[in-house]
């Protein structure tokens, strides 16, 4: 089996539901069920018996030696992490505590329970550390993409917080020998997203009738990858990358943030005909310290791992918006007064 950490969250949840559909290996999945970690996200795996959910923090170092000693995965995949770059500029505290003192201790407890297994399964063992592209910091227009060599110099608590994470699984294998990988992608969209990212957002808005708010001229450009496409990345990189070893994983789309929202209008309009969607952008003030664009280099993940994604971002943005329209009663559990009060507070009109 394997133990899965942030496995409520977006792309933890898709990862566990796509690797019990792929190959039915049982999962133990640890999440802390933060504001955006939900069990609805996990509900098709109800009652069955190759999933077992545990409530907890990976930043407790006791508590995961006793999941590992009991359970004894053969590999970790971690995906627990603060992830939304505007609250990481408004508290990074949570950042700090879970990215990289929690990433520390997770780290800790899984060296020690390595260190203790028997010969065959020690060097059969994995522990795969999830990133992000935004640890490279921001690239010009004309830029090559983020090669696994580019120098981190991240630009956001958020991408100091991962950097600094990523670091330490670094050495963890380069000093103490625990053979780990590291995935750094672009930015993922698709079902179960919380809606406080682009893409759930301007749904959600649309939707509602409500602006869809874009932050400055629009025009900062991501790589879009469809989550499924990520989670399949992950499973390939766990059965076949090479221990201290980074792959870096894109969707090969690059697109302004404002031609991802026109976008979405026009797949709406296909979809839920009778609003004039466009007419609800609205540009706001941007977010300080905004990177203006990211983008991979997939080489080395489609030579060593043989991997390349299967959507395109026309097919996974169809699939996406089809999803949120066919599941508005998870839309409507997520959108808390919390969640309210945070999006009015963070989209300031433009002056």
């Amino acid at each position: 089996m394997i133990l899965v950490t942030g496995g409520a969250g977006f792309i933890g949840s898709n990862f566990t539901l796509d690797w019990l559909a792929a190959g039915g290996e049982p999962v133990v999945n640890l999440d802390l069920l933060t504001y955006s970690g939900n069990l609805g996200n996990l509900e098709a795996l109800r009652g069955d018996a190759r999933h077992r959910f545990v409530r907890g923090d990976i930043g407790d170092r006791a508590s995961v030696a006793k999941l590992l000693a009991e359970h004894r995965p053969r590999a970790v995949v971690n995906f627990a992490a603060e992830t939304h770059v505007d609250r990481s500029i408004h508290g990074p505290d949570a950042f700090v505590k879970t990215n990289v003192l929690g990433t520390f201790e997770l780290l800790e407890a899984v060296r020690a329970h390595w260190t203790a297994l028997p010969s065959g399964e020690r060097e059969a063992f994995r522990f795969l550390q999830v990133s992000t592209d935004e640890v490279y910091g921001t690239l010009a227009p004309d830029a090559p993409g983020f090669a696994e060599t580019t120098p981190y110099a991240p630009n956001s608590p958020y991408s100091a917080s991962k950097a600094a994470s990523d670091h330490f699984v670094r050495a963890a294998f380069h000093t103490f020998g625990l053979p780990t990988l590291t995935t750094n992608c672009s930015n993922n969209y698709g079902p179960r997203q919380f809606p406080e990212k682009l893409i759930p957002l301007m749904i959600a808005n649309a939707l509602a009738g409500k602006p869809l708010p874009v932050y400055g001229d629009g025009m900062q450009v991501r790589d879009w990858l469809y989550v499924s496409d990520h989670c399949s990345a992950i499973r390939a990189v766990l059965a076949r990358g090479r221990p201290g070893e980074v792959y870096n994983i894109g969707g090969n789309a690059e697109m302004p943030n404002l031609d991802v929202v026109r976008t979405i209008c026009a797949v709406l309009a296909r979809e839920r005909p009778g609003r004039d969607y466009a007419a609800l952008v609205t540009h706001v003030k941007d977010r300080p310290g905004h990177d203006r664009r990211y983008a991979i280099d997939p080489t080395k993940v489609r030579r060593e791992i043989r991997w390349e994604p299967s959507e395109t971002f026309t097919s996974g943005i169809a699939k996406t918006v089809r999803w949120y329209l066919d599941n508005a009663a998870w839309l409507d559990s997520v959108q808390t007064r919390e969640y309210q009060s945070w999006i009015s507070l963070q989209y300031e009109p433009a002056h």
